[in-house]
């Protein structure tokens, strides 16, 4: 310590002569900070591929970052899962589990998902509803069935699916804010957030990693896309987003892609019947299964939703994907700050106003305005 003293001392006399100085020198101006561009790729939440790109001022930089996003993306996945246990968490498989016998103490994270969608249910309308699960379980089964043994696959006997209809009563979803639990009433329901936690979870990711001093990236969470900040390339100020083709192959090529959005620090979700499904005979079997008919929604091919919030709009797409096309067009155009973009059965693109002066087919760029 003896020895390090003096040379700090000496240290700090030369920052502070030199600082006296600078009034006598000229001043270089300061440089702007060099961004670049980076990718990362996890396949292991929410059953689907995520990909965060982003700009950082060093490699090392970036992956902080996305390890950050993984890591909490892996966390909110196992709060979300309704088929696997894991030690030490209550998650929405524990509250299943303990549908009329008790509540469960749980995360934060799953009290703000649930009284996002129950808040949504009431105001927005009651096609995504969280407490379907026993109709979605029936449905799971058969499709699992349908991959196994393809020739033999059916569609669920209405009879089973209205008796466990029964079952899906949202205001028996019992949420006990100051003690963080949460409690079904009903001890043959349970819950199935699958409509609600990608968007969720990219959504609570985004904002967490803001903080964390990420400015400029994009989250893709299979169908669901969460843009912040503008791309630091000097060239944009939007970033492109991509919507699949119902018919095309997935990837990143003209085909594949129907239509192209440009925005900012905003949300693009879509729902299709393109993804998951399983056929019986010629008919296409989707996962997106209307509460009143309990058979897969039969409207459209996909609904896409633009808006800032990423849970929000997962939440709406489902809803809009499961309404007749006038009724779904008249709730977004009831909302602020959100658009959609229709697939009808034929191919025809049907927009609402805003969504037309984003999309690049109606001249929008991602380009710098002057």
């Amino acid at each position: 310590m003896k020895k390090t003293i003096p040379i700090l001392l000496a240290g700090i006399l030369i920052f502070a002569f030199l600082t006296g100085c600078q009034n006598n020198q000229t001043t270089e101006p300061e440089k702007e900070p060099v961004y670049e561009k980076y990718s990362y790729t996890f396949l292991d939440t929410f059953d689907t591929v995520t990909q965060v790109v982003g700009y950082a001022q060093s490699e090392e930089d970036f992956n902080r970052y996305a390890d950050k996003i993984h890591g909490r993306m892996l966390d909110l996945h196992k709060l979300f899962d309704k088929y696997n246990d894991y030690e030490g968490i209550n998650n929405i498989k524990t509250i299943n589990d303990n549908a009329g016998i008790q509540p469960v103490k749980v995360d934060r994270e799953i009290i703000d998902l649930l009284l996002m969608t129950k808040e949504m249910y009431q105001s927005v309308g009651t096609k995504t509803n969280v407490a379907m699960g026993a109709v979605l379980r029936i449905w799971s089964e058969y499709r699992d069935e349908a991959e196994a043994d393809p020739a033999n696959a059916k569609i669920p006997p209405m009879d089973k699916l209205l008796e466990a209809n029964g079952h899906t009563d949202i205001s028996k979803v019992i949420i006990d804010e100051e003690n963080s639990t949460v409690y079904l009433e009903d001890p043959l329901m349970s819950l199935d957030v699958g409509a609600v936690a990608k968007g969720f979870a990219t959504e609570l990711v985004v904002n967490e990693i803001k903080e964390e001093g990420f400015v400029s990236g994009i989250i893709s969470a299979g169908g669901n896309i969460r843009s912040f900040g503008k791309p630091m390339d000097g060239i944009r100020d939007k970033w492109g987003v991509g919507i699949q083709n119902p018919d095309g192959v997935l990837g990143t090529s003209d085909e594949s892609i129907i239509e192209t959005v440009f925005l900012t620090d905003a949300s693009v979700v879509t729902s299709g019947d393109y993804q998951r499904f399983y056929m019986v005979g010629d008919k296409r079997v989707h996962h997106l299964i209307d509460p009143v008919t309990l058979m897969p929604g039969d409207y459209f091919r996909a609904v896409s939703i633009v808006t800032e919030d990423s849970g929000r709009a997962d939440f709406l797409s489902t809803t809009v994907f499961l309404m007749p096309y006038e009724e779904g067009r008249s709730l977004v155009e009831s909302l602020d700050g959100v658009e959609a973009l229709w697939i009808l059965k034929d191919g025809t693109v049907q927009t609402t106003e805003g969504m037309d002066k984003i999309m690049k087919s109606k001249g929008a760029t991602a380009a710098k305005s002057n």
